[in-house]
């Protein structure tokens, strides 16, 4: 169970049961793996994906990214892994999927922010 103890005993504290915890636990941890399969998959989809970042080098309000591949991993609640695009690549803490064509990552050391990437420029407007 991937619940520190302190988050069980709250749990516990308001009436759920050790079973109720566990199934709880499993959940996210498929929750997690599936999102990491749906933004994989994303952006295999795509060559070319925009985003919001702040680029110094980009005179575009969302910038252009040849994607090469996104690999990420999963351990419990966590989702780890690299964004690789045709010139640089950057390390992802974690992600979300927000709608169809239109996901959200958390990007590490040398971005250190959310982004939001979409298939089309229209779509972050």
């Amino acid at each position: 169970m991937h619940f520190d103890q302190r988050t069980q005993q709250a749990l516990r504290d308001v009436g759920l049961e050790t079973d109720d915890l566990r199934a709880a636990s499993e959940a996210v941890v498929e929750a997690v793996a599936e999102d990491a399969a749906a933004l994989e998959a994303f952006f295999d989809e795509h060559d070319t994906v925009y985003s919001d970042m702040d680029m110094a080098h980009s005179s575009s309000e969302y910038p252009e990214h040849d994607v090469d591949y996104a690999d990420l991993t999963t351990h419990a609640d966590e989702m780890r892994g690299w964004l690789r695009f045709e010139t640089w690549g950057v390390y992802v803490e974690d992600g979300r999927i927000l709608a169809d064509g239109y996901v959200e990552l958390t990007l590490g050391p040398t971005i250190d922010d959310r982004v939001r990437f979409a298939a089309d420029r229209e779509t972050l407007r």
